[in-house]
């Protein structure tokens, strides 16, 4: 159990622009304002950031708290995951996937701040995470990575990696331009997936693993996910035109293209993802070429609500 009263508050190194520079600093007010000790990461960039907040948490804290987006609350997750301390959110990302699947208030700082407090004298809900045995970039080596959200291996999985080797256009609008390309170039990719063992090979456009809800700000891609089941719900869109994609795409957004005969979800506790050419995403961060193997650990998350 956490030996310490401390409360770690890491901050995004990214949010130095716009209202999101504020919120952090908001978050650790508050809390010494109500007599809590808080220390306060503010590193430089991710690296940095990554060895402050594991050594803060070496010293077993009363809570450790993210300020940021899903790849703030992905850092988290890898670090706490499998420990008792417990994780607090406070979204001001551009997506706040986690934050929304989790019922934590978006677009209102103070109401975020409110529900954090309020979180502190609760005891904390164990939630379930993913784990992620893959090889490392550039390596046979084999790695693990934690998840909370979704991990995504298809078509949105290949407009993060489009957009992240684009040097322009800056912002929201780089994920436009490269959703614009991949989909000009959209085809079925060939999947051997296991589903607790048992094989599928398909064709398909899209195969996501969720343990929470949806991705991409709102997409709802396994919008019938409980973060506290034991099992994923894992999503296989197959194979349909680029004009079919364009008129299910869009039903993403309300959790409606369940509907769509070419769409199945089955839950599992286990999946093996393997195709050619296909790097997979988990909380909005690249994990690595396929094959990954993916496995449910429930109850391995403690989080503040």
């Amino acid at each position: 159990m956490p030996h310490s009263k401390t409360i770690v508050v890491a901050i995004n190194p990214t949010a130095s622009f716009g209202k999101s520079r504020e919120v952090g600093p908001a978050v650790v007010a508050r809390l010494r304002q109500l007599g809590h000790e808080v220390t306060s990461l503010s590193e430089p960039d991710f690296v940095q950031l990554t060895a402050a907040a594991r050594r803060a948490i070496a010293a077993q804290p009363r809570a450790f708290v993210v300020v940021g987006g899903d790849g703030m609350v992905h850092l988290g997750v890898n670090l706490l995951a499998g420990t008792t301390v417990p994780l607090g959110i406070v979204p001001s990302g551009t997506g706040n996937d986690m934050a929304r699947g989790l019922g934590i208030p978006l677009g209102d700082t103070s109401a975020a701040i409110d529900a954090l407090v309020a979180g502190l004298d609760r005891e904390p809900r164990a939630i379930d995470a993913g784990i992620v045995s893959h090889r490392a970039d550039g390596s046979d080596a084999t790695t693990q990575t934690w998840f909370a959200n979704v991990l995504s291996a298809g078509f949105d999985a290949i407009v993060n990696e489009r957009a992240n080797n684009l040097r322009h256009p800056k912002g929201a609008s780089r994920y436009l331009v490269a959703l614009a390309i991949e989909l000009a170039r959209l085809r079925p990719i060939r999947y051997r997936v296991l589903l607790d063992g048992v094989e599928t090979v398909t064709d398909a456009v899209l195969v996501a693993v969720g343990n929470s809800t949806s991705i991409g700000g709102g997409m709802l891609v396994t919008p019938n996910a409980v973060v506290d089941d034991g099992l994923f719900d894992v999503l296989v869109v197959t194979t349909m035109s680029r004009l079919s994609f364009l008129r299910v795409f869009p039903s993403v957004f309300k959790g409606t293209h369940l509907g769509d005969p070419r769409v199945s979800v089955h839950r599992v506790r286990r999946v093996r993802i393997e195709a050619d050419a296909v790097v997979a995403y988990a909380d909005g961060e690249r994990v690595g070429a396929l094959p990954v193997d993916v496995e449910i650990v429930p109850g391995a998350l403690r989080i503040l609500h």
